[in-house]
């Protein structure tokens, strides 16, 4: 019985033993593999922030090449753009952002020097449009028209519409307030460029002979007082008749007193009335370019001989075309 209870002892002894190796094998076993585990992790995030890092390089390689593209393309513009002349310059704040990012975030340097260059584009951009702009201007009050209030034309809002599509998404970040105004300043310039191209530019017919001015004069059937609405360009029957600016024919047929007439609309109230003619060259609806033929000279309706009767109607109100006429070649410019 004592040797009994010797081997069980010494059984119990091994038997804690064996347990207590193979507890702390275990416990072994499971930090080694938790480490790993960890390493393993480490690894995966460390390759995934590198692979992160060469798409960023490579996406700044993108923009840069773009970037490079589009300062090529402007570099038709005008050198003597001057900074500030209607928008900030804000090359001095590009260069100190671009400072405090590269120190913060060093692998979006790229990026930030792009931004700057992309702004700097931007305001030259703004100001070319902006001199476009005021030379239009410019030419459209010499001629006595009003570009403000032809603008507000151009951008009447009464008669639009249609479906919400913001730009960037509800909730996203709204655009920088620079390229809002390059947009502004490019949608003027446009419009008023549109007005100038409707602004008779283009002599209706051969310029030899003008036998009858605007105003007053004596009535060419009645001998007394009256008042002639347009030029009157003497010239042989079937001689072309040139449309003065772009726009689109309103009225082809035939009028009391001006016999066969072709009208054509060039927006902002601006109208121009081609009288006498012997044939149409346009019909109704149809957009014409400035210098395109529209007619032939006749001696239609109240005439005494072959000529193209012109008038000029702002608004339904005849104007005197010459100022337009003798400013047609600085216009084209």
């Amino acid at each position: 019985m004592v040797g009994a209870a010797i081997l069980a002892a010494l059984l119990l002894v091994w038997l804690i033993s064996m347990a207590g190796m193979a507890v702390s094998q275990y416990l072994s076993t499971r930090d080694r593999l938790a480490l790993l585990d960890r390493e393993a992790k480490v690894a995966t995030a460390e390759s995934r922030v590198a692979e992160y890092r060469d798409d960023l390089q490579s996406v700044t390689q993108d923009l840069n090449r773009r970037q490079d593209a589009l300062e090529k393309m402007t570099e038709v513009l005008p050198d003597d753009i001057k900074t500030g002349d209607t928008v900030s310059d804000s090359t001095g704040e590009a260069a100190k952002t671009v400072d405090k990012v590269s120190a913060a975030l060093p692998e979006a340097a790229g990026l930030a020097r792009i931004e700057a260059r992309q702004l700097a584009l931007v305001e030259r951009l703004t100001r070319f449009a902006d001199r476009r702009s005021a030379t239009a201007a410019q030419r459209i009050r010499a001629l006595g028209l009003d570009p403000n209030a032809m603008v507000a034309r151009l951008n009447d809002r009464s008669a639009q519409g249609g479906p919400l599509i913001e730009l960037f998404g509800p909730g996203k970040r709204g655009l920088d307030p620079r390229f809002e105004r390059l947009g502004l300043s490019l949608a003027r310039m446009d419009a008023l460029e549109r007005g100038l191209a409707g602004i008779p530019q283009h002599t209706p017919a051969s310029l030899e002979y003008i036998s009858s001015g605007f105003g007053y004069r004596a009535d060419p059937f009645t001998g007394g007082a009256a008042f002639h609405a347009g030029l009157d360009f003497k010239g042989p029957i079937g001689a072309p008749i040139f449309a003065a600016a772009t726009g689109r024919v309103s009225f082809v047929g035939a009028q009391q007193g001006y016999g066969n007439v072709v009208e054509v609309d060039h927006g902002n109230g601006l109208m121009t009335r081609y009288a006498h003619l012997s044939a149409f060259r346009a019909r109704v609806g149809q957009p014409v370019q400035a210098g395109q033929i529209i007619g032939l000279i006749g001696n239609t309706g109240r005439s005494t001989g072959p000529h193209l009767h012109f008038e000029v109607r702002v608004n339904d109100r005849a104007v005197n075309p010459r100022p337009f006429l003798e400013a047609a070649a600085h216009v084209q410019q």
